[in-house]
């Protein structure tokens, strides 16, 4: 089985990581499902409105506690999210369930308002080329630009979720110094951001550089989140080196949907189920119904017509305890 593969690879790279006495891996991991957003945003061809409803419903029926609902951009930027009012009116709020959306600037908060969001989010990144290549400002500038944003989620008793991009890399600037991490995050966490999100926008993150990248930022792994991207099919290791530091909470997608692939087999998002049976191998807890998430994947992958990214099929949850006792032994 793929993800067991992973785990073992990883354990014989760093050995310690299997002596579970040694290892702190969190008790919970909270899953952030995004993929009604950053996983629908970048289709080409439309999604409907009632697939994307259909979809946010059926993600909060399978025990997600949080689940990223969609975007008040622009819609000449992502056309894909036009339809945020409508989506946002026409989806069943469950009790416990926190659906966020991305707000990037005051016209995007007015917006969300109108719609009695309870939390948003917004986004920095760690690469100066990155960011002025997208918004053509510096990291600094982009970062003033949501304190107004900020201001008026507290003035709302909203909550604010930061987002760090190309933590780990940058399609312009390459390396990127974990230092720079740290100060994007802390800045975001002053601004008053409750939880920050650290993300792999590219997906090439190594094992090595996941560890070196957290020992770098000074934030307590309580409210540091991991939104590691599987481009090259590194995001499950990368992560149980995340677990194994003290992060609990992931980013994911369903069937692996949003983002480009650069290698063959492998996805922008890493899929939830994958996550999922992750934390199943290393005893961790999730409050998710696998194979109701299981069924979830099916149905957007039939609706996007394309392939399920996700490795995990509901006969795999059979053999948990012997793959766990293999990893484990």
């Amino acid at each position: 089985m793929e993800i067991a593969k992973l785990v073992k690879e990883t354990f014989t790279k760093f050995p310690k990581l299997a002596q579970k006495a040694s290892v702190a891996y969190p008790k919970f991991v909270k899953v952030v499902e995004v993929s009604p957003r950053d996983g629908l945003q970048n289709e080409k061809t439309w999604v409907p409105t009632e697939t994307k409803i259909n979809l946010i419903n059926k993600l909060s029926d399978s025990g997600l506690r949080v689940v990223e609902a969609t975007s008040f951009v622009s819609e000449k930027a992502i056309p894909q999210m036009k339809d945020n009012s409508e989506v946002l009116a026409g989806i069943i709020r469950k009790e416990g369930i926190s659906y966020p959306v991305l707000v990037p600037n005051i016209k995007g908060m007015e917006s969300a308002l109108k719609q009695n969001v309870k939390e948003i989010a917004v986004f920095g990144a760690a690469s100066e080329a990155f960011t002025q290549k997208n918004i053509k400002c510096s990291i600094e500038e982009s970062l003033k630009r949501f304190e107004d944003v900020i201001a008026i989620a507290k003035r709302e008793s909203i909550k604010v979720r930061g987002y760090v991009s190309c933590v780990m890399g940058c399609p312009y600037e390459g390396e990127i110094d974990p230092r720079l991490v740290n100060t994007v995050a802390q800045k975001l966490l002053d601004m008053g951001c409750y939880e920050i999100s650290l993300g792999d926008t590219i997906g090439i993150g190594t094992p090595d550089k996941t560890y070196e990248m957290l020992q770098a930022v000074k934030i307590d792994r309580s409210i540091l989140a991991a939104h590691f991207h599987n481009t090259y099919n590194r995001a499950i290791q990368n992560l149980v080196i995340a677990l194994s530091e003290g992060i609990s909470i992931v980013d994911s997608s369903v069937a692996g949907i949003g983002g480009c692939p650069y290698a063959k087999g492998a996805s922008g998002n890493v899929p939830t189920e994958d996550i999922l049976f992750l934390c199943e191998l290393l005893g961790i807890e999730h409050g998710v119904d696998i194979p109701k998430l299981i069924e979830v994947g099916d149905y957007i992958s039939t609706e996007l017509k394309r392939e399920n990214l996700a490795r995990v099929k509901i006969a795999d949850l059979e053999n948990v305890q012997s793959y766990r006792n293999e990893l484990f032994q």
